[in-house]
């Protein structure tokens, strides 16, 4: 099945995925002309005081698609390894996710069975048919598997992943030979060290999501400004005034002049 979505995957530049936390900056981020938005499953288990990556935010992650599901982009979430070894409760939660808006999600394997991955998407793919499946996988990420990243990749593939995530992998070199070896798009995760997106493009990859970082530059540009402050020198950098940030919420260009 052919989405929008998907054809984001296919266009003449990789899809740049900037990845929220909240309302405010998926907002924020589709004012900017983003015409699609992930989410960030540190964010969303740092917001709660949750660890990340231990299936223990369904619910939290749940509650950010619904808020986000209907805003005006495209909304893939970032659903950890699916909160379940169960095929069969991995595709009703998507068959949840599709139901409030979201059009991706993105599983992880955190190398475990290759066969029980495979089986989560395809019971995703049965279950929400028209949910685009990210299929990742840490062998580059955890480390330690570097060399089981085709078979596995060819296992997701085989069940029905329509694209494959290998974050960790930067190595220009083995980023194209596997953009030649797989029959659906490729997403690296963009790092400050690694491929500019321009050479990510020339490498032939089609997505490039930005995962926890901006959340992370968030969180330390709060603690940049308290600590200029603290040290009695006034903050640069810019920042959303009070009204921009409420209109937000609002769904509006409305300001107001209130509040703090």
């Amino acid at each position: 099945m052919t989405t929008a979505f998907a054809e984001l995957h296919h266009g003449d530049e990789p899809l740049l995925l900037p990845n929220a936390w909240d309302h405010a900056s998926a907002r924020a981020l589709a004012a900017e002309g983003f015409p699609a938005i992930g989410t960030t499953s540190l964010g969303v288990a740092a917001a709660v005081g949750l660890p990340d990556g231990a299936s223990e935010t369904r619910d939290e992650t749940l509650r950010l698609a619904l808020a986000l599901g209907s805003g005006p982009y495209l909304l893939s979430i970032d659903a950890e390894d699916g909160y379940s070894d169960d095929p069969e409760e991995v595709g009703e939660f998507a068959q949840e996710l599709a139901a409030v808006g979201a059009v991706g999600i993105n599983l992880e394997d955190r190398l475990g069975s290759p066969a029980l991955h495979a089986a989560k998407i395809a019971a995703v793919k049965a279950a929400a048919p028209g949910l685009f499946v990210n299929a990742r996988t840490d062998t580059h990420w955890l480390g330690g598997a570097e060399a089981d990243t085709l078979d596995r990749l060819d296992v997701y593939q085989r069940a029905g992943a329509d694209g494959v995530f290998v974050p960790g992998l930067t190595e220009p070199r083995d980023i194209a030979a596997l953009v030649k070896h797989l029959d659906v798009p490729l997403n690296i995760l963009y790092t400050p060290a690694g491929p500019t997106l321009p050479h990510l493009a020339d490498l032939g990859v089609r997505r490039v999501s930005l995962g926890s970082l901006l959340y992370r530059r968030a969180l330390g540009a709060a603690l940049e400004t308290v600590g200029e402050i603290r040290a009695g020198r006034t903050p640069g950098g810019a920042a959303p005034s009070y009204g921009e940030v409420d209109a937000l919420s609002r769904g509006s260009d409305a300001t107001h002049s209130d509040g703090a």
